[in-house]
């Protein structure tokens, strides 16, 4: 008997929610806000997509480190050699005006 009276409670709490947004739509500005209300919604579940695919590039990068910590390491020698830099002259010191 809770249930049905919990079931019917969310019922009516549904309808009145949907007997609402329906006037919001004729309140002036209200097309506005319900716009609005779906464009957020939209980019929300664009959202969840992106985030859904981040499970699966965590477990691709933890994979790479298992595997690259198991390699030796090896002492590794610069690929191009670094020109030295020319030195420069030092500024002339000023003469105190006086």
């Amino acid at each position: 008997m809770a249930k049905t009276q919990q079931k019917d409670i969310l019922a009516r709490m549904a309808d009145l929610g949907a007997e609402a947004l329906q006037r919001l739509g004729e309140v002036p500005g209200g097309s506005k806000l319900v716009d609005m209300a779906n464009e957020t919604r939209a980019r929300l579940d664009e959202m969840q997509k992106k985030l859904r695919g981040l499970d699966e590039l965590e477990k691709r990068v933890a994979k790479l480190e298992r595997e690259l910590a198991k390699q030796p390491t090896t002492a590794r020698k610069p690929a191009t050699a670094r020109k030295p830099t020319a030195a420069r002259k030092p500024a002339a010191a000023k003469k105190p005006s006086g």
